[in-house]
């Protein structure tokens, strides 16, 4: 069977042992939200042995740093995102972006406990963000990421495993479609009146109405892409500083 760039990314993580969970585009895939990705994003998890693991894999790959910042962990903490690009035949210019810390999103050991495990058709295991942290890492300031919200959570439940109370739960707290909220309300109503205090919009949902439900939702969606340009303001600050400074921008691993 000859690789696709992703499988060969992905195997040669494995074989050097990397603790790292697939998110973005590739798991959005794996999710039924998405047909495409060319990227692999990935949550690294930040101990001095996995970056040392996940280094060997990039030479591996023949990988160069692609942008600012450095490939160094003090950044990771401060929740920058790192930008690799690999060389090697198999994986010619495929993306490797990575983080460790991300807005909204709970710490590596409590994503890593929540993972799922997937097996692709050649046999190789993936560890992937769960899909309500997929869900809450793609909450940017980003137009096309709430689109891809809205796929998720419609797939997921499309799909057809039987409803748990969590998955009433992810749908009432995370869909964006206001007629897919009133059929829910509808639906789950002891389930979406017990959440309205966490989500206020849920009783426009539960009474139906429908206009409210809309101004509610934007509402919603403003404020969360006001709170992720807040929070990338310092980071992107810091890069412009490092630009002036004269760090490379591309690098060798």
């Amino acid at each position: 069977m000859i690789r696709n760039p992703i499988q060969t990314v992905l195997s040669t993580l494995s074989t050097h042992n990397v603790r790292a969970l697939l998110m973005g585009g590739q798991a959005c895939v794996l999710y039924g939200a998405a047909e495409f990705s060319r990227d692999t994003d990935l949550a690294l998890f930040l101990s001095k042995e996995n970056i040392e693991a996940f280094r060997y894999a990039l030479r591996e790959l023949h990988a160069r740093r692609i942008a600012l910042p450095p490939f160094d962990p003090t950044y990771l903490e401060k929740g920058h995102a790192i930008h690799f690009r690999c060389y090697h035949p198999d994986a010619m210019r495929m993306r490797v972006d990575v983080m460790s810390v991300m807005r909204g999103v709970d710490a590596f050991e409590q994503l890593w406990q929540r993972r799922t495990t997937m097996k692709e058709n050649g046999g190789l295991t993936l560890e992937v963000l769960s899909l309500p942290d997929l869900v809450k890492a793609k909450k940017t300031q980003r137009r096309k990421d709430w689109e891809m919200i809205r796929r998720l959570v419609e797939a997921d439940y499309a799909a057809p495993n039987d409803p748990s109370t969590a998955r009433v739960e992810f749908w009432l707290m995370e869909s964006r479609t206001p007629e897919m909220l009133v059929h829910l309300a509808e639906t789950f109503r002891a389930e979406a009146t017990g959440l309205a205090y966490k989500r206020p919009l849920l009783r426009h949902a539960l009474s139906g109405d429908i206009h409210s439900l809309e101004v509610a939702l934007q509402a919603e969606h403003i404020a969360e892409m006001d709170n992720d340009r807040n929070y990338w303001q310092p980071l992107r600050k810091e890069l412009e500083d490092l630009r002036q400074a004269g760090y490379l921008s591309e690098e060798d691993v």
